[in-house]
Parts: structure tokens; sequence; C-alpha cells
């Protein structure tokens, strides 16, 4: 059982954990799942100022603040007491392509050459952390939430502005990932 716990697990392990949270969530009387809503809880907990879109009773939310503790605990264990072979398993075309843009290191969970240490003090890493995390922020905040909540809860409960920010999300990836990413590689 211990070597088990150890090793990547199937994708569908996971799949039926995450699937069992919207249930759950249900049944103990959440409305919404999700990760981007947290940093509103924090800014409210630590804003003092009577703004108000921090301005509610953020206790009601504490759940939230507790899974996304839990998210990231879970991921400093994995990270520092679980399986050491860290590399992903691509396909040979996806690599095929990413040579094409320079990308050549494929070890290690994310490619060194977009973002290891020398690669975030560059024009271009300055370009994909700053801006990109400016995007990432304000498309969240202009969705009303992030993927997790709007995919993992919002299709559950069958939301329709959900299915919107799902759909826009994948495209906008696509987008991005075709359109976007080549001019700045």
């Amino acid at each position: 059982m211990i070597d088990w716990l150890f090793q990547p697990w199937p994708w569908y392990v996971s799949g039926i954990i995450i699937g069992m949270m919207v249930p759950l969530l249900l049944w103990i009387g959440n409305k919404s799942l999700g990760i981007s809503s947290s940093m509103r809880h924090v800014c409210a907990i630590a804003v003092p100022a009577k703004i108000p879109f921090f301005s509610y009773d953020w206790r009601k939310h504490t759940w939230n603040l507790i899974f996304v503790g839990g998210l990231f605990i879970g991921g400093l264990i994995g990270g520092f007491f679980l399986d050491a072979n860290t590399d992903v398993a691509i396909s040979e075309a996806t690599m095929s392509d990413l040579r094409g843009l320079g990308i050549t290191n494929f070890t290690g969970l994310m490619p060194q050459e977009l973002f290891g240490i020398d690669a975030i003090f560059s024009s271009k890493g300055l370009i994909f952390l700053v801006l990109g995390g400016f995007l990432v922020g304000f498309g969240t905040r202009y969705a009303g939430g992030c993927t997790s909540g709007h995919t993992i809860f919002g299709l559950a409960t069958l939301q329709w502005p959900s299915l919107v920010a799902s759909i826009s999300f994948f495209v906008g990836g696509l987008l991005v990932t075709h359109l976007v990413l080549p001019l700045l590689l």
C-alpha cells in the first residue's frame, strides 16, 4: 500500500476524487468551488479599508481558505516527499513542435527555457510572468471565476455562465498556443 501511495496515480483516481467534491460541497451547503475566490477572501481579511468589493463576512468562506491551504500543503508534500521523477511524458509530435519554437529541455515539470532562473529575469520571462499573471488575474475576475470553479463546479451544477466561461478558456488557450506563443518565442 505504501508503494502505491508514493508513485504517480492513474488519472481516473483523481478524476473520481474531484468528481466527489461537487456533491460533497452541495451536501454541506456550499454553492461554489474555486481557487480565485480565495484571493478575495484573503484581501477581505488583510485590507482594512472600506472597499465595497471586500466588505463582506469572509468568515462564511473559511472552508475555501482551508481548501486552498490544503492544496498548498499537499503540493509541498508531493514535491518533497513523493516520487522524485518529475519528468512529464510528452508525445514526440509535441516535442517536435516545441523544438521548432526553441524549447529543447524536456526534463522536469516546466521547460527551463521559459521558467528557469535565467529565463525569469529576461525580457521574455517578464512578459510571461508579469503580463501573463496580469492577464490571468484580469480574466479570472472578468469571467467571475477560474477554470476550477467554472469547469468543475459550474458545469456540474449546469450553470450557463460556466459553460460560456469554460468554452472561452479553451478557445483562448488554443489561440494563445497557436498564435501568440509562436510570436513570443
